[in-house]
């Protein structure tokens, strides 16, 4: 095999512009498009569309029409001069910038990307994460989402999602807070501020991060094209981590396409007896992984080594007793005192093996002695339950 390392072509003048007139005639996601843009390439593909050539097999002149329709006012030199203006680009499949993981798309990866921001998309989307989940989230959905954000953030991971309201502009400021990176997936123009209550938002991740769109300058969203943009934020990813959800919901179809595309998929446990944690916990029931913090994101889709810290509960000094000795210890009643051979006696021990133990145990300041008798020490005045029987 080759040793020669095999470094990608940039798009030339001509195909970047052939491409990014195709994002104003194909939705996202066509995947009858895609298959003939693998077929034909892009000029083609274009020189069909505005008139030049008959239908391929399979595509109904209806279809066709709609395409052209759209091809009939084209103006790409003025959507790439646009996107300089505010400091974008628009890249190609080839580009060194582009990230070769969304080829698992198939047909329906994406013509071009318009990208806002400075960072490189490709070296920031091999170590990234989507968090997502439901708009009008719970006050506890937007305090994980921003944990994460956060906690992913500061270790490094790069937090992708789609910038809407609950869930995801809490994801996004979470990794903001923690001077970390983030992405913003739009269903419209990167020019464009969607929704209006987040225009602000949106800019800061523009200033510090970056936002990325399928659709051209000036594009508005559409219901279809929120659920298309889901596929790119899973294929952009190296898994997709599920906050809040309903069961019918876009967050649990960016996350089923996380599993058809092989990524990591992750949510957030809530209380079964809300609504929006039952599209997680269907999740978590299939193939879905249970994860509490980052970290565990992180040991998940990380590398070897990146463990997530051991978890244990409370340590009690009752920890450190031997078995032998807690037996001796909980055949002491909680109150008054009692000889060596009561004790010996309710234990089922020897009286030698009793009174080693009691010893032991008044070295470890549980218990103290009373003349032949022996009593329990309880710090503070407490009662420890379990040496009264309790739960």
């Amino acid at each position: 095999m080759s040793s020669e390392v095999v470094v990608p072509r940039s798009a030339d003048t001509g195909e970047r512009l052939t491409r990014a007139a195709l994002t104003r005639i194909v939705e996202p996601g066509d995947e009858l498009a895609g298959a003939m843009l693998r077929r034909m390439g892009p000029c083609e593909l274009l020189h069909m569309f505005t008139g030049g050539r008959k239908p391929p097999p399979g595509m109904s002149a209806e279809r066709l029409a709609g395409y052209r329709i759209r091809a009939e006012r084209l103006a790409p030199e003025a959507d790439l001069a646009a996107v300089e203006a505010i400091g974008g680009r628009f890249l190609c499949p080839g580009d060194r910038e582009w990230p070769r993981q969304l080829e698992d798309l198939g047909d329906a990866q994406p013509i071009g990307l318009w990208v806002r921001g400075q960072p490189s998309l490709r070296m920031w989307a091999l170590r990234s994460v989507a968090v997502v989940g439901a708009r009008a989230c719970t006050d506890y959905g937007a305090h994980m989402a921003a944990a994460f954000g956060s906690g992913l953030a500061e270790s490094g991971w790069v937090v992708v999602s789609g910038a809407a309201f609950g869930v995801d502009g809490a994801a996004h400021r979470g990794a903001l807070a923690a001077g970390g990176a983030t992405v913003g997936v739009l269903a419209c123009g990167v020019d464009s501020a969607y929704p209006r209550g987040h225009t602000e938002l949106i800019a800061r991740i523009a200033d510090h991060g970056l936002l990325v769109a399928e659709l051209p300058p000036g594009s508005h969203p559409t219901r279809s094209r929120f659920v298309l943009r889901n596929r790119l934020i899973a294929a952009l990813t190296r898994g997709t981590l599920v906050v809040e959800a309903q069961y019918r919901s876009g967050s649990l179809a960016t996350a089923r396409c996380a599993l058809r595309l092989g990524r990591y998929t992750m949510g957030v446990p809530g209380p079964v007896t809300s609504g929006l944690s039952a599209g997680v916990h269907e999740l978590l029931r299939g193939e879905g992984v249970l994860v509490t913090d980052a970290s565990e994101v992180i040991e998940l889709i990380g590398s070897i080594g990146d463990l997530a810290p051991p978890r244990h509960g409370h340590v009690m000094p009752r920890d450190a007793v031997g078995p032998h000795r807690l037996r001796i210890l909980d055949a002491l009643p909680a109150h008054g005192a009692v000889e060596t051979h009561q004790v010996a006696r309710r234990a089922g021990a020897s009286l030698r093996a009793a009174e080693e133990a009691l010893c032991e145990l008044q070295s470890l300041g549980f218990v103290e002695r009373q003349g032949c008798t022996w009593k329990l020490v309880h710090p503070r005045g407490d009662v420890d339950p379990v040496a009264r029987g309790g739960p």
